[in-house]
């Protein structure tokens, strides 16, 4: 337990799983948060005194620069689908990179497929300037760029596992784009390793997607199959789709924010000639392989449900 990793955003879907391998490394393990206390539910899965938390504002270079003091290893989850993207994607990045070059930490920051300076939507831009932060800061810092990611927790499938369950039927908009969805487990152990091994991925670029490219038809479809539930497909017409995210988007609990079209526009699977999982030694898990697990609670008898007894 010589070395610290300190990981920005270790309180959110993501940060748990990368403070839980990190533990399992026998790293010690600071979790940078706004509210650290929404992570120390983390806290018993390490040993004696491995794990700390403390609070950081990461728009502020001096908060990050405190958090980060003493570090072997920064890790920047930040990141966020609706809110203030330039202060969140690109001043963050770029505090914590200057911090990881100040203390002269190994630094891995988490983009996104899709991160593009030129990108028409808010969210695939600033990813882009983000990452452009981070190599002027820190020219060694590994990026790492994860498709969509799904686990027990994840607010992608179990959001249509609801809509399913509920609905006699099922709209879908942009149901040709596709996606290649990776579970969360893996992007954590890859982030891990990263951090952990310096030497070999320090200046490189990931893109981590799983091992099944599906469209969002297709996914939809597979989702409700798993939990027993037969709504009818509505593939949504492009022209409908982007009104309703043009004119309806703003409205809390809208179905789809105009970013979020903006973002749909381009197929989310990792690019051809990037290395990917196979850098890291890890064999992808399909999400056929893990879902079942967790969708059960969207079926009418959970686990008492003829499907999951036979």
């Amino acid at each position: 337990m010589d070395r610290l990793v300190t990981v920005f955003g270790g309180s959110g879907f993501l940060g748990r799983y990368v403070v839980q391998e990190l533990l399992r490394a026998g790293a010690r393990v600071r979790v940078a948060a706004r509210d650290p206390k929404g992570a120390w539910f983390l806290k018993p899965l390490g040993g004696l005194g491995q794990t700390q938390f403390v609070g950081v504002d990461a728009r502020s270079g001096d908060s990050v620069r405190r958090a980060a003091a003493g570090s072997d290893a920064l890790i920047n989850l930040v990141g966020v689908l609706v809110g203030d993207f330039e202060a969140l994607h690109v001043d963050a990045a770029r505090n914590v990179a200057a911090a990881a070059a100040e203390c002269a930490a190994a630094l891995v920051h988490v983009s996104a497929i899709g991160a593009d300076p030129q990108a028409e939507s808010a969210y695939g831009r600033t990813k882009g300037e983000g990452e452009a932060a981070v190599r002027d800061a820190c020219p060694a810092a590994t990026i790492i760029r994860p498709s969509i990611l799904f686990g027990p927790e994840d607010n992608f499938v179990n959001r249509f596992a609801q809509m399913a369950r509920v609905a006699p039927f099922l709209p879908v908009i942009r149901a040709a784009a596709r996606f290649q969805p990776a579970y969360v487990g893996d992007v954590a152990r890859a982030i891990t390793l990263a951090a952990t091994d310096p030497k070999t991925h320090a200046g490189k670029t990931y893109e981590l997607g799983g091992p099944q490219v599906l469209t969002m038809e297709e996914l939809n479809r597979w989702i409700a199959h798993e939990i027993g539930r037969d709504p009818a497909i509505l593939p949504i017409p492009d022209a409908a789709g982007r009104a309703l995210a043009r004119f309806g988007g703003w409205a809390p609990g809208a179905p789809i924010t105009w970013d979020q079209w903006l973002m749909l526009q381009k197929d989310n699977v990792a690019s051809e000639g990037v290395e990917g999982f196979g850098a890291f030694g890890i064999a992808p898990v399909p999400l056929a392989a893990v879902a079942p697990g967790w969708l059960v609670r969207f079926r009418r008898h959970g686990r008492f449900d003829k499907r999951t007894a036979a």
